[in-house]
């Protein structure tokens, strides 16, 4: 046995150093991405490989896969969303339920991160503590604040906050809270979010980014509104499928980009237009209430 640990060290680290040489800016990782057998190993190589980007070596007895990438042109958190939509679990994305079902019975590994597990043995675990209190008995009162607030809120928080800027046409305010929304979305963990709200979070999780990122570059206020029509349609898909404290009105422009129209949404009914700020305040209407409570 200790040979053949010896031989698969060796075989990785030859593969490792072959992977080095086909990228110019080369970075390896390991990260744990969860299977069960050799189609799982072919499949999650398959989907996390890109030719001349990434490639990827998954050991089916440790779980763990060796990332080898181009850090100038991709980086981890892409590899391993191509791995989730494939199927697989690993420790920052979850696999969509449905397509992990489609997966050969042989591969259907055991999800220790999903979250309806994860949120099902805390409540178990908060029905008593040291002390002996039991926290069954705890009022609705007590317990809906944190039933019903997502993960996501300091995201929605902050994206309201650039509105408002851009309301005020405030270029260097819109800036600086962008800047705070790029730290905000890369604080989200991933593995307490609900499922819904994950296959979400991975579709829009880089756009989402990048647009956060162009608005705090940005120091034409025409240019930060381009860019936060973008944003707020990323922010219109989690909306509707997470739970956010009060409701969120989505709101319409029909004068921006040329009459082309564009959308934002806002904690308030009262129309306040982030796209025309105080020149066309009152322009556009509430289509759609989303109440998620």
């Amino acid at each position: 046995m200790k040979l053949i640990s010896k031989i698969l060290v060796a075989f990785t680290v030859l593969i490792t150093l072959t992977m080095n040489a086909q990228f110019k800016n080369t970075k390896t990782e390991t990260i744990k991405i969860y299977g069960s057998c050799d189609i799982c190993k072919g499949m999650i190589e398959k989907a996390g490989n890109l030719k001349k980007t990434a490639a990827v070596s998954w050991n089916k007895d440790t779980q763990m896969a060796t990332l080898t990438y181009d850090s100038q042109t991709t980086n981890q958190d892409e590899i391993l969303r191509r791995i989730a939509l494939a199927g697989f679990d690993s420790e920052k994305f979850l696999a969509p339920d449905d397509i992990y079902a489609a997966l050969p019975e042989c591969c259907h590994y055991t999800r220790e991160l999903k979250p309806a597990a994860k949120n099902k043995d805390a409540g178990m675990n908060m029905a008593t503590n040291d002390s002996g209190h039991d926290h069954s008995k705890m009022t609705q009162a007590e317990t809906s604040p944190a039933q019903n607030t997502s993960p996501l809120k300091p995201v929605f928080d902050t994206y309201f906050s650039i509105k408002n800027a851009l309301v005020k046409t405030d270029a260097e305010a819109a800036s600086v809270t962008a800047s705070k929304l790029v730290v905000v979305t890369k604080a989200i963990e991933m593995t307490k979010l609900s499922t819904e709200e994950h296959v979400v979070w991975m579709k829009v999780m880089k756009d989402l980014t990048a647009s956060a990122e162009n608005i705090s570059s940005a120091k034409d206020i025409s240019k930060q509104r381009e860019t936060f029509a973008l944003l707020s349609k990323n922010i219109y898909d989690l909306a509707k499928v997470s739970q956010y404290d009060t409701p969120i009105y989505y709101q319409h422009c029909p004068m921006f980009n040329n009459g082309k129209g564009a959308d934002w949404l806002s904690q308030e009914n009262e129309i306040k237009n982030p796209f025309f700020g105080s020149k066309m305040i009152n322009c556009g209407s509430t289509v759609e209430t989303i109440d998620n409570k």
